[in-house]
């Protein structure tokens, strides 16, 4: 013991950690890893980020994308392309209702491009958010969006959101698939990047109502204090009577 302690302060004071990669958030997704999942839904997909590394977790699994902007769309469904039919794409954002939005896109880094308008906190720490122009983009709610699919998912089922502080709509516009749903990811910033920004209470709030319980973070973003700017949080469907 005496050994890897001298070690793993060694390590440290380069400014570095040593941990087991097999208990390590990546390696199993919290617990997620030991699920039967048979579908996912990405809910702000981009090009396909997120729904390539879960599929090396669960290769047999069915995806639904969901990326309303049309140059990472393009890169996304380019992807699924490979996916022998298992992936379907859709050019769509999704919130509490129907109908045409205005999206903010940030063109030297669409993964933030969002519903809402970036602050000047988030300009501040990502410079590359300030280039942006407005474009319309169709909106529906995920219930009306999969409605025709929703009987014939296999299941478990995962759901995951990075829709940049808009997730507590989309999820108000998912009543009848979070019903369906074994676990839930999603992005919460912690800073204030977005004005009028979802925040982790009441996203805890409303997931607690639907019975999922928190179970940790995938991963989380430091600012240059060392502050968290934003995470993944890992929600699981859990027995109310247990």
């Amino acid at each position: 013991m005496g050994l890897k302690n001298a070690l793993r302060g060694g390590v440290n004071r380069l400014g570095f950690d040593v941990i087991r990669l097999h208990r390590s958030p990546k390696c199993t997704l919290l617990g997620l890893s030991g699920l039967d999942i048979g579908t996912i839904i990405d809910v702000g997909a981009n090009q396909g980020q997120f729904a390539q590394m879960i599929s090396g977790f669960f290769p047999k699994a069915e995806l639904y994308c969901f990326e309303p902007l049309e140059d990472p769309f393009r890169k996304l469904s380019a992807w699924a392309q490979t996916q022998k039919g298992r992936a379907r794409c859709f050019q769509l954002a999704l919130g509490d209702r129907e109908g045409e939005a205005e999206m903010h896109l940030h063109e030297q880094h669409t993964p933030s491009s969002s519903l809402l308008v970036a602050t000047d906190t988030c300009h501040r720490l990502y410079p590359q958010t300030q280039a942006e122009f407005m474009t319309p983009i169709p909106v529906s709610t995920l219930d009306v969006a999969l409605e025709d699919a929703l009987d014939r998912m296999p299941r478990d089922i995962l759901l995951k959101l990075d829709v940049q502080g808009f997730e507590d709509r989309v999820l108000r516009g998912a009543g009848r698939m979070l019903a369906l749903c074994k676990a839930v990811v999603l992005e919460v910033g912690v800073d204030p990047l977005y004005e009028g920004q979802a925040d982790f209470h009441g996203l805890e709030h409303l997931l607690h109502e639907a019975g999922f319980r928190y179970a940790g973070n995938l991963d989380q973003t430091y600012g240059e204090d060392g502050r968290v700017v934003f995470l993944d949080a890992v929600f699981v469907r859990h027995d109310r009577e247990s």
